[in-house]
């Protein structure tokens, strides 16, 4: 299990701190040798849980200086809410006893840059399912591009709006879902920040904090 003395401000302190090293550009590469792997082999206790878009840029491990068995990753394209994100973190939550979900969104994504694009006039079609993917996405891009119906023009869109809109969505339909998590963050066991991740600084800035940290 977790060790029960490390809180959901402790855990986040940990994340940054491991960031920071990153973006410094001076990461320690903790407990990634061969004691550390056979130690978690028989059980895991991850430091906390990231729930991240896919974007092969986004390896969190390595964006926070993180070893083998610190980070619970679930991961999908625009990091979509579904019933198996849901599933997998309220795993992370009630049995593994995660104190801190960090959700983690990036400039450039390009889901968001797809959803945007499919609102346009002269769209082209999508896949089915990558169609049913960005479906989620589509209230940030209204949100953004302000009042009124029809097609937008992408190149006024400022994506980094659309993605910041997105992460909150993405937040507020998972603590919406889950009355798991949304009890172990009023108990004060939990905790959920949503950042943005900066591709060409390296950084992860907080954008929303639900619980303590």
């Amino acid at each position: 299990m977790t060790d029960p003395k490390r809180t959901p401000a402790e855990a986040w302190s940990q994340m940054l701190r491991g960031n920071e090293r990153f973006v410094a550009g001076e990461p320690q590469h903790p407990r990634q040798d061969v004691e550390r792997r056979e130690a978690v082999a028989l059980a895991q206790s991850p430091h906390a849980a990231l729930f991240g878009c896919s974007d092969s840029r986004l390896a969190a491990e390595i964006i926070f200086d993180k070893g083998i068995g610190d980070l619970f990753v679930v991961r999908n394209a625009g990091q979509i809410i579904s019933d198996s994100v849901i599933g997998s973190l309220e795993y992370a939550v009630g049995i593994l006893h995660v104190p801190l979900i960090v959700v983690l969104g990036h400039d450039e994504c390009g889901a968001v840059l797809a959803a945007i694009d499919a609102e346009s006039a002269n769209a082209t079609p999508l896949p089915p399912h990558i169609t049913k993917l960005i479906t989620k996405i589509i209230p940030a891009v209204r949100r953004v591009s302000g009042p009124g119906v029809g097609p937008i023009d992408p190149a006024l869109i400022d994506s980094h709006d659309v993605g910041r809109e997105h992460l909150r969505d993405t937040i507020a339909e998972l603590l919406d879902s889950s009355e798991l998590i949304s009890d172990a963050i009023a108990a004060g066991t939990l905790a959920v920040v949503g950042a943005n991740y900066r591709l060409l600084e390296g950084r992860a800035v907080p954008d929303v904090i639900v619980g303590s940290v």
